[in-house]
């Protein structure tokens, strides 16, 4: 990596994702979505600004405000980049508001060096791996194109969760070898990019590949359940694999939610404890012809109007992810 006194160009970019609190971070710009309301960091941070007497105008969409930072955050000023609302904010999305918050800084604070960005679009529901693609890729594309500070010299990016942060970790290390995006690329020149084609196509064609829709309950209890058991046999069958929050959204979040059950290949409904949300988008799946496999934590889990159709039952992860494979493969070649 090439290095200068603060304020002169840099070539290469460092990039990193650790497992931390962005809030506690050191950089010179933490930089923030706001998808037309508030949720989570960017709410905490706006409530943090009125309260020390900052009055917050919401950018509309790819528009931006670039403010000093409240006390509450670590890093000098905070970039809030408008976006269209959550429900609406997909895999495009977050390649294009990534790019625009570089090219921001670029106009607006050229002489940043460290910048901080969480991650987005795993948290409501879109799948993990693709969303990080897409916003790696932007990140990208603003070093390749030059539309990036002259003196940004590390990107960190930020995730509360550490399984997520230790899984994407590694596909970082996939996509990005030695961490490094380079003005000729995402690495030197004269070295091998095995992943460059993913990143050239990341969040562009992600509205035409196919998807799994899984219902089920969105809460840690649930979370190695979906990431190791589902997401995997997913994934690994070639398919995206989304869910959703509804604490995520405002407005009619079921109609998100419809939306990308009646566009899906396949529904994969958990109905361990008998979660409502889950009845009704399965109940909804039916309705609209959509395939389903059910899955259940123990037989006694199930309401009596599912208790005549095939269930996998499972005890353990590592048994439904083995089970699940085996009925994506089935439905893949038409014999399930």
């Amino acid at each position: 990596m090439i290095r200068s006194k603060r304020g002169a160009a840099v070539l290469d970019v460092e990039i990193r994702l650790v497992a931390a609190d962005a809030l506690a971070e050191q950089a010179d710009v933490l930089i923030l979505k706001h998808a037309q309301a508030l949720y989570g960091l960017d709410r905490a941070v706006v409530e943090s600004l009125a309260e020390e007497g900052t009055r917050f105008e919401p950018p509309k969409p790819w528009k931006f405000l670039l403010l000093d930072a409240p006390k509450s955050v670590c890093a000098s000023r905070v970039l809030i980049v408008g976006v269209p609302p959550m429900r609406e904010f997909g895999y495009k999305d977050i390649r294009v508001f990534a790019r625009t918050a570089i090219a921001a800084l670029a106009r607006e604070a050229p002489q940043t060096e460290q910048v901080l960005l969480t991650l987005h679009g795993a948290g409501y529901g879109l799948d993990e791996g693709e969303a990080f693609e897409a916003e790696i890729a932007g990140l990208v594309d603003a070093v390749r194109g030059g539309d990036r500070p002259p003196s940004l010299s590390k990107i960190t990016i930020v995730e509360r969760n550490s399984g997520r942060a230790s899984r994407l970790d590694s596909k970082l290390a996939e996509l990005i070898p030695n961490r490094v995006i380079s003005r000729a690329g995402i690495a030197p020149e004269n070295s091998k990019l095995p992943a460059s084609e993913a990143l050239r196509s990341a969040g562009y064609d992600s509205s035409g590949k196919a998807h799994v829709f899984v219902a089920m309950p969105f809460n840690e209890d649930m979370d190695d359940v979906y990431h190791y058991g589902i997401q995997n046999a997913v994934n690994a069958a070639g398919f995206l694999c989304e869910r959703s929050d509804v604490s995520s959204f405002t407005g009619d979040v079921m109609e998100w939610v419809r939306s990308r059950i009646r566009t899906a290949s396949l529904v994969v409904a958990d109905l361990t404890d008998s979660n409502p949300n889950v009845y009704l988008e399965v109940g909804y799946a039916w309705g609209v012809g959509i395939p389903t496999v059910l899955l259940v934590r123990g037989i006694d889990h199930v309401k009596f109007d599912v208790r005549g159709q095939r269930c996998l039952i499972y005890k353990k992860i590592k048994d439904l992810e083995e089970s699940l494979t085996k009925e994506l493969k089935l439905f893949k070649t038409g014999y399930r």
